[in-house]
């Protein structure tokens, strides 16, 4: 299959580039996905209960889903985001989430980076979950 040279345009999924979409965005509005220094990296407090650096990462990802309110196509300054336009009209707000889970998923380490990919599956699972919860009786957990 043959793609356009737009196909391979790595940089338009980059959320460090600057939208054309928003004006008066400043460098420090920006969010930074690297961590600050390696020991940052790789620092994992003994003490945690969790194993696996679960809350670092956790916290990341809320960093992440923070940064991408000001790179979103919105109408006007209102912030209405497609997502709502699709929820709105049709009810498909979980379908959607959903299915781009499994875009990114499918794609993941071929277009960007493996952990961009791996962060927006993962908003995608939080915007399933919201959808998930507001369209079905909500499930509990045991502690």
């Amino acid at each position: 299959m043959e793609h356009s040279k737009y196909y391979y345009d790595y940089d338009r999924n980059d959320p460090l580039r600057k939208s054309p979409f928003v004006s008066g965005l400043v460098e420090e509005d920006v969010i930074d996905f690297k961590f600050k220094d390696e020991e940052t990296k790789l620092n994992i407090d003994k003490n945690s209960k969790y194993k696996y650096n679960e809350e670092a990462i956790v916290n990341e990802l809320l960093d992440y889903i923070r940064g991408t309110y000001g790179q979103h196509y919105a109408a006007n300054d209102q912030n209405i985001q497609t997502l709502d336009f699709i929820e709105a009209s049709h009810g498909d707000g979980e379908s959607f989430a959903r299915d781009n889970i499994l875009k990114y998923t499918s794609r993941y380490d071929k277009k960007g980076t493996a952990r961009r990919d791996i962060m927006k599956i993962l908003h995608y699972a939080v915007l399933l979950m919201y959808f998930n919860d507001k369209n079905a009786q909500r499930e509990t957990y045991p502690q």
